[in-house]
């Protein structure tokens, strides 16, 4: 007859192996959203890059910014009167979204945002997602932008 320790260590053991198997299937779940979704999180992020540009552009009365797409789906962004540039890649097969922006700190890196899927109340859903965080896109990119114009990162 087994005592209670080896009963209580024995129900342990059985939880941690079904919290295991279920967090496993949360992230496969988890995955295949993030791959079925993925180019429409891209477009989202590509739109709000050109809104972003178009705004600036609004206020500024003039052209200040130019936002052109590439043949290979890429998006580059340059300031007038600037040399610097900034590139936003999509790798559609790692679901990675590269920003490159020349006129950043040379010891700043280089801002690697990835796509992940998470559970909601009415099924599955991908943001864009940076250290396993979500991003807020809209400031991350004026962030940028303010940076390719000469200015700080965020407003005094």
């Amino acid at each position: 007859m087994p005592d209670e320790s080896t009963k209580q260590a024995a129900q342990e053991f059985l939880a941690a192996r079904l919290s295991e198997e279920g967090q496993s299937h949360e992230d496969k779940l988890n995955m295949e959203a993030a791959v079925v979704l993925a180019p429409k999180v891209w477009k989202r992020f590509a739109d709000t890059v050109t809104a972003t540009c178009k705004e600036w552009n609004e206020v500024t009365q003039e052209q200040t910014l130019t936002c052109k797409e590439t043949i290979l789906g890429d998006l580059r962004i340059w300031c007038a009167g600037r040399t610097q540039q900034m590139t936003v890649h999509f790798d559609s097969q790692a679901r990675l979204i590269t920003i490159r922006n020349t006129a950043r700190e040379k010891h700043e890196p280089e801002v690697i945002l990835a796509i992940a899927g998470y559970a909601t109340e009415s099924g599955r859903e991908a943001q864009v997602v940076r250290n396993d965080h979500p991003v807020n896109m809209e400031m991350l990119i004026l962030g940028q932008l303010r940076v390719l114009a000469g200015l700080g990162r965020r407003a005094e």
